[in-house]
């Protein structure tokens, strides 16, 4: 889940929903100035199910050791830091499943989700916060992951030039995603720079405009605002007691929608 508090509660936003919302944004990229990355419908395809693996944790959810919803939040946004808080060898199933379930369907699109993975758990990550225990695993995992790439890659044939800027783009339109769901109220930095018709490198600033609303400049997308529908539901208790009685109350939270709105500067 991506978790949002509220004065009474929590808002959770599951991680397919999120990715589709991120799907949308890279269906929308391209205009005169930022050309779209190809192969784009498999680079498209990828980012929109780039969480497919979180579809069952998603529909049992569990808590923090401190008894609330177990999820991502606004404090992670650009960096991974409070893997305390999660299990981790339950995460770290989660993310290769992500990349197995992507695979089966499109090689490219799990070498992409896989580099995704790796960054999250290397680059993005305070790895202090993951326990003494759980370390070897982590590293394994990676060493794995890094493995099953380049086999796959050159199996498949896969340019390094494509890889990277496939997985930069589904890096950008996952941040921008997150920015919206976990309701980011700061100015950040999308992630990578991205390149304009000439080839030429800009970084892209996201910017809170308002409720539900941000802007983006300069602006890669193919119209001058973009309006989504994300699905959401409330909770009105902020700690439980078990994680049966979370479950049930994510049950019986009606489903939602808030309007995403992101626009040119």
């Amino acid at each position: 889940m991506i978790r949002a508090e509220t004065d009474t509660g929590w808002i959770l936003i599951r991680h397919p929903d999120h990715a589709f919302l991120a799907g949308q944004f890279a269906a929308a990229w391209g205009n005169t100035e930022f050309p779209r990355p190809e192969p784009f419908d498999r680079i498209v395809a990828a980012v929109a199910h780039h969480d497919d693996g979180w579809l069952a944790r998603d529909a049992a959810p569990v808590l923090t050791p401190e008894g609330k919803p177990e999820g991502f939040t606004k404090a992670l946004v650009g960096a991974y830091s409070a893997f305390e808080e999660i299990d981790l060898p339950a995460y770290l199933a989660v993310r290769g499943e992500a990349t197995r379930a992507a695979a089966a369907i499109d090689p490219l699109a799990g070498i992409l989700i896989s580099m995704h993975t790796v960054n999250l758990l290397s680059e993005q990550a305070d790895l202090s916060t993951i326990a003494p225990a759980h370390r070897p695993a982590h590293a394994a995992f990676l060493d794995d992951q890094r493995a099953w790439q380049a086999e796959t890659a050159a199996r498949e044939g896969f340019s390094a030039a494509a890889l990277a800027r496939g997985f930069e783009f589904l890096q950008c339109c996952d941040n921008l995603s997150l920015i919206a769901c976990a309701g980011l109220d700061r100015v950040a930095t999308l992630r990578h720079t991205h390149p304009d018709s000439g080839g030429a490198r800009h970084a892209l600033t996201c910017t809170p405009a308002g409720p539900g609303t941000w802007t983006v400049s300069p602006w890669p997308f193919a119209t001058a605002r973009l309006e989504f529908d994300l699905p959401y539901r409330v909770l009105g208790q902020k700690v439980f007691g078990d994680v049966d009685a979370y479950r049930a109350a994510v049950a019986a939270a009606s489903v939602r929608q808030t309007r995403v709105v992101i626009h040119a500067a």
